[in-house]
């Protein structure tokens, strides 16, 4: 695989972001869905728009709170977002980084609170369900705010990186 210099500015910058989950902030406003939609859409490989992003967002985890359970749940999460960022890549424009911005914040709260309701905290009702999913409203609010946060920080710095040094914008094949 050749390394190239896109690689390692969509590497830094997904990198940059997922160092800011070691710092204070609300519950579940993090980088991380972002960067999963980030570098799915922007490494030219799609094996690196899994494997860039799940392994910062474990490195991190392991840092803040080690393995916990249901994490399978939000990692599967962050692998249907990199599906999302596979078709955000079409055409990226400030409305559709938005756009799947939402749409990463509601594939973590169905999957993830999905799990939670599997788990033992919740009866395995329709009415546990409901409660279950109620209850995680509040960090479905934040965890939007920070998808369009730090999904605009991400978008927003690659693209001005890329006019200011054009050699990181991708050549298409013909």
């Amino acid at each position: 695989m050749k390394l190239n210099t896109r690689f390692f500015v969509i590497t830094g910058l997904i990198l940059l972001a997922i160092l800011t989950r070691l710092l204070p902030h609300l519950p579940n406003f993090t980088a991380a869905s972002a960067v999963a939609l980030f570098g799915a859409t922007y490494y030219d490989r799609k094996i690196m728009a899994f494997v860039v992003p799940l392994v910062a967002v474990f490195i991190s985890d392991l840092l803040l709170s080690g393995l916990y359970r249901g994490m399978e749940w939000v990692y599967f999460s962050y692998i249907a977002i990199a599906g999302l960022g596979f078709l955000l890549r079409k055409k990226v424009t400030i409305f559709r980084v938005a756009g799947f911005s939402v749409l990463s914040s509601l594939c973590i709260y169905v999957i993830s609170d999905f799990g939670v309701w599997l788990g033992t905290l919740y009866p395995h009702t329709w009415e546990g369900f409901i409660a279950c999913y109620v209850a995680a409203l509040p960090f479905l609010r934040n965890w939007m705010l920070s998808d369009l946060v730090y999904g605009g920080l991400l978008f927003g710095a690659f693209y001005v990186a890329e006019l200011k040094f054009p050699t990181l914008i991708k050549q298409s094949v013909k």
